[in-house]
């Protein structure tokens, strides 16, 4: 079968190959699942980089979220059967994947395609664990979101749409402010045209945002910082900008949080809370508030292609690979 790999570290474009290698047969506990779509991230970006916060194990293969069907199942395995259309914490652009079976989860297809399905885990479970467990979100609050017309940025837009709470979305490029419009989203700031938005984000809030989701960091940070409220909740999600040193006497004078989320670190610590925050958001996805937004679809030959337009910031909403079955 195929497999995209890197077996050094570098740009995607540079380092990946579509490499030939045996099928895998699951395991206890394990399913084969036949590939029908990849869901890709900024993290893959810096993984093939080695600049990730979890070192990269090579020969590496991108692609942390898959969605595809049950071609066979392991022993001790009794809740998925063959057939089954499933979106999965796990795989990569493979042709098929052998996953634990607790990763997996069946998704409502009458509501979501392979590839949208392919965009739910890391973004809306990260997403769902900021908002709900982190910020404890509450209807009528005002969320600031950076980086809003990414994959993380339209799943917090549609997330606290969802919880009635109110966005403010900062992107850059009109075409950026159009998708997040799309979205329902009445507040946007583009950056590029109002370099120090800081003021305008104030008067968009009433004097401050409740809750920031911060996916940029860097020289964004300060000014998200500056725009919260007293009481609010500033959540820590990435760093594509950059890290950012946080002045502590801000936080203080200002009375509001600086707030870590670490999704992937929470799940080793509470395995059973991936598998409710999924019923949450497939619950929103059967309502109509879910609908993840896509670039459009890469094929499969075309997976380090994608990557790399995520590492060049090409890419609104979520990149996903889309393999012909």
């Amino acid at each position: 079968m195929k497999i995209w790999r890197s077996h050094q570290l570098g740009e995607p474009l540079e380092v990946l190959s579509l490499d030939e290698v045996d099928e895998p047969s699951p395991g206890p506990g394990q399913v084969l699942i036949e590939t029908t779509a990849v869901g890709l991230t900024f993290p893959d970006v810096l993984s093939l980089r080695g600049i990730y916060q979890v070192p990269t194990r090579l020969p590496f293969t991108p692609g942390g979220e898959t969605a595809g069907v049950v071609a066979a199942v392991g022993e001790g395995v009794d809740h998925l059967t063959v057939g089954t259309a499933v979106t999965v914490l796990g795989g990569g652009l493979a042709e098929r994947n052998v996953v634990a079976a607790s990763s997996c989860f069946a998704y409502p297809t009458e509501h979501l395609s392979p590839a949208q399905a392919a965009a739910i885990p890391v973004n809306y479970g990260t997403t769902w664990f900021a908002l709900h467990n982190r910020a404890k979100l509450q209807a009528g609050e005002t969320v600031l979101i950076t980086g809003a017309a990414g994959g993380t940025g339209t799943a917090c837009i549609q997330l606290a749409l969802a919880a009635g709470a109110i966005p403010i979305a900062v992107v850059g490029g009109e075409e950026k402010a159009a998708l997040v419009r799309s979205l329902g989203v009445e507040h946007v700031v583009d950056h590029r045209a109002t370099p120090d938005w800081v003021d305008v984000v104030r008067d968009m809030s009433g004097g401050g945002v409740d809750v920031a989701y911060d996916a940029v960091g860097g020289e964004a940070f300060h000014q998200v910082r500056r725009c919260m409220a007293w009481d609010g909740r500033l959540l820590i999600i990435g760093f594509v900008g950059g890290i950012a040193d946080a002045p502590t006497n801000h936080a203080l004078l200002k009375n509001y949080s600086i707030v870590g989320v670490h999704w992937g670190a929470s799940l080793m610590r509470d395995p059973a809370s991936v598998a409710a925050q999924m019923a949450e958001v497939f619950a929103l996805a059967e309502q109509g508030a879910v609908a993840p937004a896509l670039y459009p679809p890469f094929t499969f030959d075309q997976a380090a292609v994608a990557i790399q337009a995520i590492a060049d910031r090409q890419v609104s909403g979520k990149a996903v690979v889309v393999r012909e079955r």
